[in-house]
């Protein structure tokens, strides 16, 4: 097998729950080696929860396989040893405490920088690393409510809805993190430097709604719900209800796609919506109630009008599509002997190794981490190439 692009960058992981695991997650896949940090006893809070997979919890299965463990007290000075020991060789740190609480452990930026120019230091929190609410808690809706995108889903009564989506989480944290950290190392490879990156989960969710942010900078012209293009001030982007009560997601907005729209709802009469858009969207409706979900996906079969039928997320993994893609091909097994599927991640395959271990168990590796001293030679300290033991099947 070819080297994977980041075989050979070794990644310790201070965090827990989903933005930094998940991060680290799509570091794996790629090749690096993803040593996690955890609390002795407990661990990660993920490994708490429910449902059960063999001796995991489900979610911890998903975002841990390929990594090591070490059960470290961060307040245990023989243990802080071990982890500036291993800080000391690593390429990357990752870590998600509220802003200072590394620094207080004595493992903030610029004592690991000290011991480590190289090392890329990312720092995932909320709110980013200052700021006057820098250290609030706060969780996925707050983040969405705060940025202004949780009021953009409120609907004809004017409450917001709640999001099933961790945009927060994932789209403002993990992704921006493995980008940026990336970005860093591309940056260390020019000028030999390694730097501190402040990933705050509410900043990158600004660029969701950059529309918004044009039209309101440019021109006052600020967005409300259920008034704007994307936001359910059209008929063209709406769902609506069919006849046993499914929904049809309608998004043409292109004027060669309403009019195909159109023409199968046998409404040409609706062209032109602009006028009344109220009352275009009720009449629409209307029309759609008449038949069910099927009927009309039957009458779309082979039109270019930008209709789905809204699935359940059982259905959708059950997709011919996406089964086609092979999306839910790779499996991963418990302890128990049990598989499912792996989760699947925007890391094309060909960068992937073929194999990759399963979530570790807590502090599975501490015992062979700690013996070896930081006066062990890097050479020939303990490492692990993620493919070296599967548990993953195609």
């Amino acid at each position: 097998m070819s080297a994977t692009p980041l075989s050979g960058v070794r990644v310790v992981d201070f965090s827990t729950l989903l933005p930094g695991p998940l991060c680290s997650l799509l570091m794996a896949e790629a090749g690096a080696e993803v040593i996690k940090i955890e609390r002795p006893g407990s661990g990660d809070e993920m490994r708490s929860y429910e449902p059960r997979f063999g001796a995991q919890s489900v979610n911890f299965a998903l975002l841990n396989q390929g990594k090591r463990s070490l059960a470290l007290d961060l307040k245990n000075a023989a243990h802080l040893q071990q982890v500036v020991a291993l800080v000391r060789d690593a390429d990357v740190l990752i870590e998600q405490f509220r802003p200072g609480v590394m620094a207080r452990l004595g493992l903030g930026y610029e004592a690991m920088a000290a011991i480590n120019p190289k090392l890329v230091y990312c720092s995932i929190s909320g709110w980013g690393q200052h700021g006057p609410i820098a250290d609030v808690a706060a969780h996925d809706l707050n983040y969405q409510a705060e940025t202004g995108l949780l009021g953009l889903t409120a609907g004809i009564d004017g409450a917001p809805g709640i999001p099933q989506a961790l945009v927060a989480d994932i789209a403002g944290g993990a992704y921006p993190a493995m980008m940026n950290i990336l970005l860093a190392l591309r940056a260390r490879d020019a000028d030999g430097q390694g730097r501190h990156i402040d990933v705050s989960m509410a900043d990158n969710l600004f660029s969701f709604m950059y529309w918004g942010l044009g039209n309101g900078f440019s021109a006052g012209q600020w967005p409300e719900p259920g008034q704007e293009l994307v936001t359910g001030g059209t008929p063209r982007y709406q769902v609506y209800r069919t006849r046993d009560d499914r929904y049809l997601a309608v998004a043409p907005l292109e004027q060669k796609f309403w009019d195909a729209f159109l023409q199968v709802i046998d409404a040409p009469a609706l062209r032109d919506d602009s006028a009344d858009p109220a009352g275009t969207r009720a009449a629409v409706a209307a029309i759609i109630a008449t038949r069910s979900a099927d009927e009309w996906m039957q009458r779309f079969d082979g039109v270019d009008a930008c209709v789905s039928v809204v699935k359940s997320l059982r259905e959708a993994v059950n997709s011919p599509h996406f089964r086609a893609r092979g999306l839910f091909d790779v499996r991963i097994e418990s302890s128990d002997g049990r598989t499912m599927p792996a989760l699947p991640l925007p890391i094309d395959r060909g960068f992937r190794p073929h194999a990759m271990s399963a979530s570790p168990e807590l502090g599975e590796d501490s015992e062979r981490w700690l013996g070896a001293s930081s006066d062990t030679p890097p050479a020939t300290r303990p490492t692990f190439n993620p493919s070296e033991v599967s548990s993953c099947k195609e």
